[in-house]
């Protein structure tokens, strides 16, 4: 039985007659009566006897009553505990990210956090370096990383799997390639985000390995300034697969797997063993993981 039907035995018990009841159910009086008659006749007997000016319950409309009364305060005290629950979802974290194009999709979800979790007062430390550092001497609550941390004072959560790519100018002497090898870099000028190279992805884990060195290295934290490099065909830029399509795109640049299997990584969000059990971070990694998973 719906919970509209409940109210709605309950309201015209307590109110004694339509117009009232109608009322106060924000109803139509015909729209009221259709709805009782559609219920009547669902349980095959009468619940109220109706006259003009009162409306009295039968034998079982007077069970259905009782009956009402249970189920819509049991309803009022689960969605009370709910609150509570919701409302002691009360703190601040602050969060970081070892690279910086992941900034980008913070914002659409912090947005999602302020309506749902209010209390939560969420900072993003614009700081990618040392972030396991940083969180296990408090400056940071948690982070986003390509690497899980090996220390038993924190715990991680992996969020998605994603896969580095060099953006180059159309024009580039190594555009025809079906893939780059890490002996291409040799005498490219490689353009970051920013230093450490310990940080950097394409040189960590696939230039370093293979003793390679670009004849020039230049870091600038801007996207934009970025692409604006590549545009110019003054060297490879190199970007998860998942920030590609919210770059601007130019029909001059084109994508190239690094390798012939590609560049790939696991992305964890890092936090203290400590906090996991704290409500409001236990609902923010809920929510982080829930949405950014899919990416």
């Amino acid at each position: 039985m719906e919970i509209k039907y409940f109210r709605l035995i309950k309201t015209i018990a307590e109110e004694g007659n339509i117009v009232n009841s109608s009322e106060k159910l924000f109803l139509t009086q015909s729209a009221l009566s259709h709805q009782l008659i559609v219920l009547e006749g669902r349980l095959g007997f009468k619940v109220f006897h109706r006259s003009r000016n009162k409306w009295k319950l039968t034998a079982e409309g007077e069970e259905l009553y009782k009956l009402a009364n249970e189920v819509l305060l049991a309803i009022e005290k689960g969605f009370n505990s709910i609150k509570k629950i919701k409302d002691n979802s009360i703190g601040k974290i602050k969060i970081s990210t070892e690279c910086y194009n992941f900034y980008q999709g913070f914002g659409s979800f912090i947005q999602k956090m302020g309506i749902l979790y209010p209390k939560i007062n969420i900072e993003i430390i614009d700081e990618t370096h040392q972030p396991i550092t940083k969180i296990l001497s408090k400056e940071i609550d948690m982070a986003l990383v390509t690497e899980k941390p090996n220390s038993n004072l924190l715990t991680s959560v992996k969020i998605f799997e994603d896969e580095v790519f060099a953006v180059m100018h159309s024009e580039h002497i190594l555009a025809e390639k079906n893939f780059l090898e890490a002996s291409d870099f040799e005498k490219q000028h490689l353009i970051i985000q920013t230093f450490p190279l310990e940080t950097v992805a394409v040189y960590q884990r696939f230039l370093k390995p293979n003793n390679i060195q670009p004849i020039k290295i230049s870091a600038f934290v801007l996207t934009e300034i970025c692409l604006e490099m590549v545009s110019s065909n003054m060297g490879i830029f190199c970007v998860p697969k998942w920030t590609l399509k919210q770059l601007k795109k130019s029909k001059h640049f084109v994508y190239k797997r690094l390798g012939k299997e590609g560049l790939k990584r696991e992305h964890f969000l890092v936090l203290r063993k400590e906090d996991r059990s704290k409500k409001y971070i236990d609902n923010f990694v809920n929510s982080f993981e829930e949405d950014f998973s899919s990416k």
